[in-house]
């Protein structure tokens, strides 16, 4: 049998090295961790997350500059543009919309700053083969139209269609003159930009297809970029007047729908006034100040209403999604219910005007953010058109008009600051 001095050489220098390990094995994960956790890892991350974000842009544009394409396309074809334009469209519409809701869940995500480096290199290459398809079906667009049109034909089908659009458009100045009619001036004036805009950029299309035609006379010039030129000015055109001819629809229907909506906002006012009594003192007081504001408020709007109506109506949301907030849990869930029925068609109605502002605020070099943004308020009024649950449809379309507000601020920032 081993005496005790030998079993504890042999123990000792055993327990040294199995603690060595032990502790190295430690420091190995620790280190792995901090390493995946650390600031590098996370500037690792910020670095593919910018650059995908910058890919986005780059395909957000890409997909307008296709539409332009298919303009031009649909003029020379008849109105039937070729198959690789309209693959190339639908993979890249598809790759775009999906990667604007897998950003932004990235953006959010509080993943290991590795994994987020993953995910937004994997997005990039598949942004990246949407570009490359884009590229693809114009370079295939492009080089039939060399081979099977020449210039005049080009330039008589541009021609042909700066002349539906003007039929289409007709005068931008008749919708103004019956904004003014009908409303203040700070309803309308950025549609009444829209109409100038629009007649310019017809104006401006003809010119250049004048230019375009000339040189195409000229074996020594060419009039491809006068023609995309144009082609661009006739979708400006086109764009602009939608945006004039959406304000006019949302100002006369928020004319139709002010009057009930401010009777539905007195009734919620009534309502929580009736909450109000079955409460604790400090929430009835609470409560007890954001009817009075609610009151007041009415009030106001009920005097500019009639020359004001979007405003009104946008207020009116606002107003309502305060008193919701006040009255919290107070409700029963058939109170909620009712109320959320009674305010969503004019939450819808005030989401729809704000995603319409920022639409039309939205131009070509706007920031990431701001698209994105944009694309959320789009998605959260979708989701609102089609819950079934009115108080989640209602949540959604509160969702909305934050999102859209926030897509224009950063607009509006972005041009300011260019």
């Amino acid at each position: 049998m081993p005496d005790i001095d030998s079993v504890v050489s042999w123990l000792v220098p055993a327990l040294v090295v199995l603690g060595g390990s032990a502790l190295l094995v430690v420091l190995i994960v620790w280190a792995t961790k901090r390493a995946r956790r650390g600031r590098r890892a996370r500037a690792k991350a910020e670095t593919a997350i910018a650059e995908t974000g910058a890919a986005l842009v780059e395909l957000d544009d890409a997909v307008d500059e296709l539409e332009l394409e298919l303009g031009l396309s649909g003029a020379l074809y008849g109105g039937d543009p070729p198959a690789a334009l309209r693959r190339a469209r639908m993979t890249a519409q598809h790759t775009r919309d999906d990667a604007f809701a897998e950003f932004r869940a990235m953006q959010e995500s509080a993943a290991l700053p590795v994994l987020r480096r993953r995910t937004a290199q994997a997005l990039r290459l598949r942004i990246g083969r949407a570009l490359t398809a884009v590229a693809d079906g114009r370079a295939e667009h492009r080089a039939w139209i060399d081979a099977h049109t020449s210039a005049p034909a080009q330039v008589d089908a541009a021609h042909r269609r700066l002349a539906s659009l003007r039929e289409r458009i007709g005068d931008p100045a008749a919708l103004v003159s019956e904004l003014e009619e009908r409303a203040d001036p700070s309803e309308w004036s950025d549609a009444a930009d829209d109409g100038a805009s629009a007649a310019s950029s017809l104006d401006e299309a003809e010119r250049l297809l004048g230019e375009a035609r000339r040189k195409a006379r000229d074996p020594s010039a060419s009039a491809l970029d006068d023609l995309a030129a144009a082609e661009r000015a006739l979708r400006r055109a086109e764009q602009r007047s939608r945006a004039l001819e959406e304000r006019h629809r949302i100002v006369l229907q928020a004319k139709q729908a002010v009057a009930g909506e401010l009777e539905a906002a007195s009734a919620a006012v009534r309502s929580a006034t009736g909450i109000r009594a079955a409460l604790e003192p400090d929430d009835a007081e609470r409560l007890g100040r954001e009817i009075e504001t609610a009151v007041a408020e009415i009030a106001s709007l009920r005097r500019e209403a009639d020359r004001r109506p979007v405003h009104a109506n946008e207020e009116i949301a606002r107003l309502r999604d305060r008193l919701d907030r006040a009255l919290a849990d107070a409700r029963t869930a058939q109170q909620r219910l009712l109320g959320a029925r009674s305010a969503l068609p004019g939450t819808l109605a005030a989401a729809r005007s704000a995603l319409a502002r920022a639409d039309a605020a939205i131009r070509p070099g706007a920031s990431l953010d701001a698209r994105v943004r944009l694309d959320a308020a789009r998605e959260e009024l979708a989701k609102a058109r089609q819950t079934a649950d009115p108080v989640e449809a209602l949540d959604d379309a509160r969702r909305a008009i934050r999102h859209a507000e926030d897509a224009k601020a950063l607009s509006d920032h972005d041009r300011l600051r260019a």
